[in-house]
C-alpha cells in the first residue's frame, strides 16, 4: 500500500522517512509497508468527515421502480418464477407479509419504494387471560439450534429468534413467567405458548416468525428501495443476505433479530445508502467476502436483544476474512463496537465514517493484516459495558489495533473516547497469511483529544507475546488533554507521562496542548 499524505487545515507541513523496523517481530509476519518519502502534518484541525453530513438513506432515495409488479398478498417466488432471470420486479406499496425467504435469480431486480415493507412477522389474534397475563397457544415454530453469546450469560435470552412487537413498539424478552412485567414477553417453547403481562385487546400484536426476508440464492441481485422488518434472523444470520455482485441501495433494514444485511462469500457487493437500524444483534455482517464496499450508510441503534457487547459480534458493523471499503457512513449509537474487522481480513480500508457513541470501541482491527483506518471521526465511544469500554487499555479505545501487521492510522479525529488509541499485542496463532503479529502499525497525523479524566493512549503486551522493537510507531499526532496529563500513556506494563513516552521512542515529533 502507498502512504498519502495527511492533510488537515491550517497545519504545519513536515518531512518524514516512511516504514518502521526491519524486524517485524516474526519471521511469519506478512512484509512491511514499502518505505518512500512523503510529506504529513502534524494536525491542528479535524478531517473533513467531521464537518460532512451523510444526507437522506432509505427508501427514500430510490430511484422509481419500474418492472414486473408483486401485488400486496401475492407470493413473490410464483411472480418472479414465471419472468426470464434479469428482470425487474416492482413490490406495489403496503404490507407484504413473507412466509419463506425470497430468491431472487440472477440479474434481477428487486425495488420497492416509499411505503414498501416486507415483514417477517404474524398476527397474534387468539390471546386468552391466564390470571393476571395472557397467552396466546400454537404459534412458535419447531425447536431449531441455539447459538450466540448473550449479556445474560444465565438465561441467554439473546439466542431465540422470535421477538413480539405491540402497536409497532418492541418488547422484551424474559426467561420465565414470574419475571414477566408490563413492556415484556415469555416465549414458553416446550409448551408452545406466548404470554404478555400486558392487556392486548385494540392492539396489533406481531410476532416475527420467518428467518430470512430475501436469500442470496444468486449472483448480481439488486435490492432497492424496501423497508425489511421483524424477521426472525438467527444469530449470525442477516434478514438480507446478499451474494456475489449485489447491490443492495436505498433500503431501511430494521428491527430484525439478529443481523440487518449480511454478505455471505459475496465478492465485489456493494451496500450504500440504506438505513440499518435496531436490529437485534448487528447492523451489517460480512463473512469470506472480498472486495466489498460498504458506504454511505447509516448503521445505528443495533443489538437491541441483549447480545455480548463486548466481543461477540454485536453493534454496528462486523466483519471477517474479507476486504475492502468501509466508507462515509454514519456508525452511531450501537450496543457494540462500531466498525470492527476480525479474523483474517486484509487490504481493509476503513476512510471517512462518522463513528460515534458505540458501547465498545469505535474502531477495532483484530489478528489480521494490511489495513488503512484513515481520516474517520471516532467520539464518543466505549462507555457500555463489557471489553471495549473500560479503563484499561486492555479493554480497548477509540481506535483498537489488536494483534494485527501491516495497519496504518492516521489523519482520524479521536475524541472523547473512554480511550484514545489503544494498541495491543496478544497471543492469538496463526492465520492464513502467517502468524497473527504485533508489526508494522504506524499511527501518525491523528488529532486525539483525551477528555476522561482517566482515558490514555499506548501499548499492551502479554508475557507470550513482547512488543518487537519497532513494531509499533507512533508519529506526527497532536493530542489535548482534560485535567490531569501527567500519565496519559502506556507501554511495557507501565503508565508514563509524555517526557517518558517520548524517551520510550513514540511520538518524538508530535505535539500536546
Amino acid at each position: 500500500m502507498r502512504r498519502r499524505a495527511v492533510t488537515a487545515g491550517g497545519a504545519v507541513l513536515l518531512l518524514l522517512l516512511a516504514g518502521c523496523s526491519d524486524d517485524p517481530g516474526d519471521s511469519g509476519a506478512p512484509p512491511p509497508v514499502s518505505s518512500a518519502t512523503t510529506t504529513v502534518t502534524v494536525p491542528t484541525a479535524p478531517p473533513a468527515a467531521a464537518a460532512a453530513a451523510l444526507g437522506p438513506t432509505g427508501p427514500s432515495t430510490a430511484k422509481p421502480c419500474q418492472g414486473v409488479p408483486i401485488p400486496v398478498g401475492a407470493d413473490p417466488q410464483t411472480v418472479i418464477d414465471a419472468q426470464p432471470q434479469g428482470t425487474t420486479f416492482c413490490f406495489a406499496k403496503g404490507l407484504h407479509r413473507i412466509s419463506k425467504p425470497v430468491r431472487p435469480r440472477t440479474g434481477d431486480t428487486l425495488g420497492g419504494g416509499p411505503g414498501v415493507v416486507l415483514s417477517g412477522s404474524v398476527r397474534l389474534d387468539k390471546w386468552t387471560q391466564d390470571g393476571d397475563r395472557w397467552v396466546v397457544r400454537g404459534v412458535l415454530p419447531a425447536p431449531y439450534a441455539l447459538k450466540g453469546q448473550c449479556e445474560d450469560t444465565k438465561t441467554k435470552p439473546c439466542q431465540r429468534g422470535e421477538q413480539l412487537f405491540v402497536d409497532g413498539k418492541h418488547l422484551t424478552r424474559v426467561m420465565s413467567l414470574g419475571r414477566l412485567k408490563p413492556g415484556t414477553f415469555f416465549g414458553d417453547y416446550a409448551a408452545n405458548a406466548v404470554y404478555v403481562a400486558d392487556d392486548p385487546a385494540g392492539h396489533a400484536v406481531e410476532m416475527s416468525r420467518t428467518p430470512t426476508a430475501i436469500d442470496k440464492s444468486a449472483d448480481d441481485v439488486t435490492v432497492t428501495g424496501l423497508t425489511i422488518e421483524h424477521f426472525a434472523s438467527r444469530p449470525q444470520a442477516g434478514a438480507l443476505q446478499a451474494g456475489p455482485g449485489w447491490t443492495v441501495t436505498a433500503n431501511e433494514v430494521r428491527w430484525n433479530h439478529a443481523v440487518g444485511i449480511m454478505v455471505i462469500e459475496g465478492d465485489g457487493a456493494e451496500l450504500s445508502r440504506n438505513t440499518v437500524a435496531d436490529n437485534g444483534q448487528l447492523g451489517i455482517g460480512q463473512y469470506k467476502s472480498a472486495g466489498v464496499r460498504i458506504t454511505a450508510n447509516l448503521v445505528t441503534r443495533n443489538n437491541t436483544d441483549g447480545f455480548w457487547i463486548a466481543d461477540w459480534e454485536s453493534g454496528g458493523i462486523k466483519s471477517t476474512r474479507s476486504s475492502g471499503e468501509v466508507s462515509g457512513n454514519d456508525i452511531v449509537g450501537n450496543r457494540g463496537i462500531g466498525m470492527w474487522s476480525d479474523i483474517a481480513e486484509y487490504d481493509r480500508r476503513i476512510t471517512g465514517n462518522r463513528i460515534r457513541h458505540n458501547a465498545a470501541d469505535g474502531i477495532r482491527y483484530e489478528i489480521s493484516y494490511q489495513a488503512v483506518i484513515e481520516q474517520n471521526v471516532v467520539e464518543g465511544n466505549g462507555f457500555g459495558t463489557g471489553r471495549g469500554s473500560g479503563g484499561s487499555l486492555w479493554d480497548g479505545g477509540g481506535i483498537n489495533v489488536n494483534t494485527s501487521a501491516g495497519v496504518q492510522v492516521r489523519g482520524n479525529l479521536v475524541k472523547g473516547n473512554r480511550n484514545g488509541i489503544s494498541i495491543q499485542s496478544r497471543t492469538r496463532g496463526d492465520g492464513p497469511r502467517g502468524r497473527y503479529v504485533l508489526a508494522d502499525v504506524v499511527i501518525e497525523g491523528n488529532l486525539v483529544f483525551m477528555d476522561d479524566a482517566t482515558a490514555s493512549t499506548g501499548v499492551v503486551e502479554n508475557k507470550g507475546s513482547p512488543t518487537a522493537q519497532g513494531a509499533v510507531t507512533f508519529r506526527r499526532n497532536s493530542y489535548r488533554f482534560a485535567g490531569d496529563s501527567r500519565t496519559r500513556f502506556a507501554y511495557r506494563g507501565k503508565t508514563l507521562t509524555w517526557p517518558e513516552w517520548q524517551q520510550a521512542g513514540f511520538d518524538k515529533d508530535s505535539v500536546t496542548g
